[in-house]
């Protein structure tokens, strides 16, 4: 597959199109002092955070660092194969997929997100309001038409046409389908029963569509279609976004605030020795928004390349201090400070070095 590169001055472009492949971001800005860069692949959710911290980060250190948004399973994939030096995804990797690398993995929370549901409905601009219920059983085809009653009954005064539904999901292996799943599995019996949560499930209704640009420029092109996608995909395409019904009953709209809010006290209560793959879909609290989730930076625990395990350890380091600064004004969530200070620690304990 040939991959597109993309500076940071285009990212955001990419998001209004689809696309049957991944996107790849090169750090621009000074040489690398070296002329040692660093690859990773994975996660489209945070694509354009990632593309502006490696720019950034090469205009600062001259460190370039050349990224693939291939979705989580294949970050997954490359990483566990030793084709990149590290990985990134949404869904947390699991006992078997770790099992099966080259050695042991550490998961770093890079910055949290929210997955939205984003709509193409003529006439239709504001945002709709929607429960996990209801979004559960449009996915799974049971609601079909958007004025079913059901819909119209949580958006009273709005006006919703006879016309069918679309549902458009990923077609790839994507950490943003298991966020999205793992909220439905946890607020939805028959969904739990039915497809469950995973970067792929077996979709029972609907278009598949590569990629978060991929689903984004899908719904944006077809009346009547509904999908799930990064925020900030969204809002650069201009799609409307759907209020989404939390634990708490209240119609949250996905923020970084109410992100945050959805993490709160993640960090207190994460025991010492945690290895960071949690999940913190429909959490409590009032102004939570129910889609939230980290989304991780993949790295091996000791890096046999000594001189590309110095700078990944010095960039995941500058990526908790310097690169949450940023994250808001993408509309990603920072990390608590005090996460952030713990995962420091854990990045510190990286071993470098073919004798490690």
């Amino acid at each position: 597959m040939r991959f597109k590169v993309v500076t940071i001055a285009a990212v955001l472009a990419v998001a209004c199109a689809p696309g049957d492949q991944g996107n790849s971001a090169d750090s621009a800005g000074a040489a690398p002092s070296s002329g040692v860069s660093l690859t990773g692949a994975g996660a489209t959710f945070p694509y354009p955070l990632y593309s502006k911290w490696f720019s950034d980060y090469a205009n600062s250190t001259g460190i370039k660092i050349n990224y693939q948004s291939i979705g989580s399973g294949g970050g997954i994939r490359q990483l566990a194969e030793g084709t990149v030096d590290f990985g990134a995804t949404d869904s947390p990797m699991t006992d078997e997929e770790l099992a099966k690398a080259k050695g042991p993995i550490l998961h770093i929370p890079a910055v949290l997100g929210a997955v939205v549901i984003i709509y193409n409905v003529p006439g239709i601009t504001t945002q709709l309001k929607v429960t996990g219920p209801v979004i559960a059983d449009v996915f799974l085809g049971k609601i079909k038409k958007w004025n079913d009653k059901r819909i119209a009954d949580l958006n009273a005064g709005t006006a919703l046409p006879n016309t069918d539904i679309l549902v458009v999901h990923r077609s790839d292996g994507s950490g943003t389908t298991f966020i999205f799943t793992d909220y439905l599995a946890a607020i939805s019996p028959a969904w739990a029963s039915g497809p469950s949560k995973g970067k792929e499930v077996q979709w029972p209704a609907g278009l598949g569509a590569k990629g978060n640009e991929g689903v984004t420029g899908q719904v944006k092109q077809t009346p009547g279609a509904i999908g799930y996608t990064e925020l900030i995909y969204a809002k650069q395409n201009k799609l409307p976004f759907a209020h989404v019904q939390n634990a708490a009953g209240n119609f949250i709209e996905p923020s970084v605030e109410t992100v945050t809010a959805a993490a709160a006290g993640a960090a207190e209560r994460l025991p010492p020795d945690t290895d960071y793959r949690l999940s913190i879909v429909n959490a409590p609290g009032a102004q939570a928004y129910p889609i939230s989730s980290f989304t991780w930076l993949l790295v091996y625990q000791r890096q046999t390349d000594a001189v590309k395990g110095r700078k990944l350890v010095d960039f995941l380091k500058w990526s908790l201090s310097d690169g949450q600064g940023v994250a808001g004004s993408l509309d990603y969530a920072p990390l608590p400070s005090s996460m952030a200070t713990k995962l420091a620690e854990r990045v510190g304990t990286i071993t470098v070095g073919a004798g490690t």
